[in-house]
């Protein structure tokens, strides 16, 4: 839970303090005035990138060399500070203590950011759900990033050698033993994934009965090799991978399969029932971090609420009773059904709390 926020020559703020309180926070305002910004900014002491995709300079103020974000925050045990700098790279503090990288985080702190872009999980590519998958994982379990940068590490050596095997002395002898180290590296995110699957479907199963009313729901992880024969899978994809220079099985091509009634959400439902299903895969993300640190995540709803009908609307405020939420909105009368809160309004960088 935050208990104070400051935010220093980030994005369009010079300086802006929050004390939010301990349930559901209203950032509201016009457009372009700070609130997703604010978001972002909690977002980034969850160890992780910008949610938005943005690289760090540009979170920098116009005309200053560095942004400073500041974080007091309760865990399940302690109070807890974190510090982040924002320059040429990015430094992270916790405690005073200055971490080997802002990635130690994780585990520290977590968030679960449901965004405009979220509604589109569903009807989207298979990049987007595996963003997803590799997200949610990062933060339950923070030795996961380092299995994940290192397949990919493996991956880019395989496909810079696709690209330039026939100037490799021993090009095929090199890719074997890519293959052996790919399959070994691609094998222990697999099966990460699998299990995080496993308590997903549970989870997002009985939230999206209860905003559908009855509507069956089910998620699989779809690999586009199998698990024990990948190695065997590259070889024989080889002379389509040295085709295309680029390689075409692995976690990186695996998918997050959902299904609705039995049928593919991307392909059949809805565009209510694919929200419904983004907005019960964001939920059960919530609540698995829950069952599994024993803190529940900061919730950060960003310009979702205007995007849902009334019925959703009210089963996100009925499920996050006794959470500390932030919800960001143009129009404050969005979310006025939250009886409990403190308002923000947000203007130009600076916010001017209501209630």
């Amino acid at each position: 839970m935050i208990r104070s926020l400051i935010l220093r020559d980030f994005r369009n703020m010079e300086a802006l303090r929050l004390c939010p309180s301990e349930g559901i926070n209203i950032l509201w305002g016009k457009n372009a005035q700070g609130k997703t910004n604010i978001m972002e900014g909690i977002w980034l002491f969850c160890g992780c990138k910008s949610f938005r995709g943005a690289r760090d300079r540009e979170m920098i103020r116009f005309g200053k060399k560095e942004a400073e974000l500041f974080c007091a925050f309760t865990d399940e045990k302690d109070e807890r500070e974190a510090k982040i700098i924002i320059a040429d790279r990015r430094r992270a503090f916790l405690d005073g203590e200055a971490l080997p990288s802002p990635m130690k985080l994780m585990g520290q702190f977590s968030a679960v950011v449901f965004s405009p872009a979220h509604l589109t999980l569903i009807q989207n590519g298979p990049q987007e759900r595996r963003r997803f998958m590799d997200t949610a994982l990062c933060q339950l379990y923070p030795v996961y990033a380092g299995m994940l940068a290192a397949y990919y590490r493996v991956l880019r050596q395989r496909n810079s050698l696709l690209k330039n095997i026939t100037l490799q002395p021993m090009g095929q002898e090199t890719l074997d033993a890519l293959d052996a180290l790919l399959a070994q590296a691609a094998r222990r995110v697999m099966k990460a994934r699998q299990k995080y699957v496993l308590l997903l479907e549970e989870k997002a199963g009985e939230i999206y009965d209860g905003i559908s009313g009855g509507e069956s729901f089910h998620c699989r992880y779809r690999l586009s090799a199998p698990e024990d024969g990948l190695e065997e899978a590259l070889k024989k994809c080889r002379p389509t991978d040295l085709r295309r220079k680029s390689t075409g099985v692995g976690p990186h091509r695996d998918d997050l399969e959902i299904t609705i009634g039995d049928r593919s959400a991307r392909i059949f439902a809805s565009q209510g029932q694919q929200r419904s299903a983004a907005l019960a895969l964001k939920m059960a993300e919530a609540q698995i971090l829950f069952e599994q640190t024993g803190a529940y995540p900061v919730i950060l709803l960003d310009d979702v609420m205007s995007e849902l009908d009334a019925n959703r609307q009210n089963y996100i405020l009925n499920q996050i009773e006794n959470k500390q939420v932030f919800i960001t909105c143009c129009d404050p009368q969005t979310v006025r059904k939250a009886k409990e809160g403190r308002f923000f309004h947000i203007q130009n960088g600076t916010s001017i709390e209501e209630r």
